[in-house]
């Protein structure tokens, strides 16, 4: 996980979060997240690099559309990326601040 970018650990948050989302529900999820619009050329291309690492799985709806699931090396990143958060944020209390 220590190779992809934000954005693209964004996109596999995007992915775990939904039932084989097609490209359009991962757009709208992460236009969600960010408060702005995500173009299709900053998507897709980052979909294409995750699924090329093995991180994600792309299937076929039909003929224009695609979904996408986490593949099981994707889930086990994922749950190493969080317990690399935990240990810098186990406790956090914003309520502190």
């Amino acid at each position: 996980m220590y190779d992809l970018t934000g954005f693209q650990r964004d996109v596999l948050y995007a992915i775990a979060g939904q039932d084989e989302p097609h490209g359009l529900a991962i757009k709208d999820e992460l236009e969600s997240y960010y408060e702005t619009e995500i173009h299709h050329g900053r998507l897709y291309p980052n979909l294409d690099e995750v699924v090329d690492k093995g991180l994600v799985e792309k299937g076929k709806l039909d003929k224009r559309t695609n979904y996408y699931t986490i593949t099981a090396r994707g889930q086990r990143e994922l749950e190493a990326r969080r317990e690399w958060e935990d240990q810098y944020v186990d406790g956090f209390d914003s309520s502190d601040e």
